[in-house]
């Protein structure tokens, strides 16, 4: 059995800390599910009834679900699209692999990100991606994720000011995306061409970084600005070569997404005079702005009750049945299909590598870093970077 790359530092080193208290974790999981529970118990049913809500996606005919299907279909394929433009070395079968099963965990697990990001690392590793290009790979997908989410509700602001009024929501979500992605895209544009802003700031990070260590009593024994001028130079390089298709794959992966929101409130009925296509993208836009940061899995019950409070408003009581029915569905064949395509994909990782990524001859089976059996559950593994991503998560 062939060994693979090891961890990214980070990892390692996260490894050697003492894990969380199980107290913290139990009560994280507890609110997690208690706000869940509120929203799909209380809040939701406020707008219709389940009743009312099976009955509007049981009025839809085949052609409504196969487009509905195909929206969906486009936008999970565009996300692996999306890992192919970051990793040129990594094939379309391989991101998909890494993004369902990534997303099974991300999408099951309180706080799961951090451990979907250590089995995409396994995964990654076992093909040949050095820890340089992971934590890479981690670092511009998810700066181009979140340059995404701050940049579409300023788009939804401009073309739903063709179409109408825009709500205060709308503005201020849209201003403040507007500031935040100036500021950072400032900022990485200074990185990128400045070798004196990059040496002041990794000196400003690893002094925020000592003190923060010293509140809580832990050895800052990360090299910020080493690691800061290591990125600059390969991001550089990266962008250079390939900063357009990176931004062209990450705005389709964003688009997409929302062209299946559009296709479930065309299919349960809902027409342009009823819900615009532009008021469904500015809340969509809203929404992603909101869910940010992961406070439950895949932002489940908070991108719900958005989306239909937001949606509801315009559309009329009489409408809110639909618009509940469609919002549920887009979740429905968003969020669940990558659970079970992902245990699928891990499978098929662990026991049949070779129908996913052809090795040399001889090489042996890809290890698993650990991330099986009770390894698995024992904690999450983050990466050797932060993100934004929801991950990359698709969504």
């Amino acid at each position: 059995m062939t060994a693979i790359a090891d961890p990214p530092a980070a990892v390692v080193a996260d490894l050697r800390r003492p894990r969380p208290r199980p107290g913290r974790e139990i009560f994280r999981t507890a609110v997690s599910v208690a706000l869940v529970a509120a929203i799909f118990g209380f809040a939701l049913p406020h707008f219709a009834s389940y009743r009312s809500v099976w009955a509007s996606i049981e009025a839809m005919t085949w052609a409504q679900a196969l487009l509905v299907a195909a929206a969906a279909a486009a936008s999970m394929a565009s996300t692996w699209i999306m890992i192919c433009s970051v990793l040129p070395s990594i094939r379309l079968r391989e991101a998909a692999v890494v993004n369902l099963g990534s997303n099974a965990v991300a999408n099951t697990l309180p706080a799961g990100g951090a451990l979907a990001m250590g089995v995409s690392w396994a995964m990654l590793s076992s093909w040949g991606v050095s820890t340089a290009e992971y934590v890479l790979y981690t670092l511009v997908s998810g700066i181009w994720n979140v340059f995404a989410r701050l940049g579409l509700p300023v788009l939804a602001l401009m073309i739903l000011a063709t179409a109408g009024r825009p709500g205060v929501g709308l503005i201020a979500a849209a201003a403040a995306g507007l500031v935040l992605l100036a500021v950072m895209a400032t900022g990485l544009g200074l990185l990128m061409h400045s070798e004196p802003f990059a040496l002041r700031a990794g000196r400003a990070l690893q002094l925020a970084l000592v003190t923060a260590c010293r509140l809580v009593r832990r050895p800052a024994s990360f090299d910020v600005r080493g690691s800061l001028l290591s990125f600059r130079d390969r991001a550089g390089a990266l962008i250079a070569a390939r900063g357009w298709r990176i931004t062209a794959a990450t705005a389709a992966s964003n688009l997409t997404l929302w062209l299946v929101l559009l296709a479930c409130l065309r299919g349960t009925g809902l027409t342009q005079a009823q819900v615009p296509w532009q008021t469904s993208l500015a809340a969509f836009a809203f929404v992603r702005l909101l869910t940010v940061l992961p406070i439950t899995p895949g932002g489940l019950g908070i991108t719900e009750l958005g989306l239909i409070a937001t949606l509801a408003v315009g559309a009329g009581h009489r409408a809110s049945a639909q618009v509940t029915a469609a919002v549920l569905l887009y979740r429905a064949v968003t969020y669940l299909p990558p659970i079970p395509l992902g245990a699928i994909a891990c499978l098929t990782w662990r026991h049949a590598p070779a129908l996913i990524h052809a090795k040399p001859a001889g090489a042996g089976q890809p290890t698993d870093l650990g991330l099986s059996g009770p390894d698995l559950a024992s904690g999450p593994l983050p990466p050797g970077a932060g993100s934004g991503h929801e991950s990359c998560g698709h969504h």
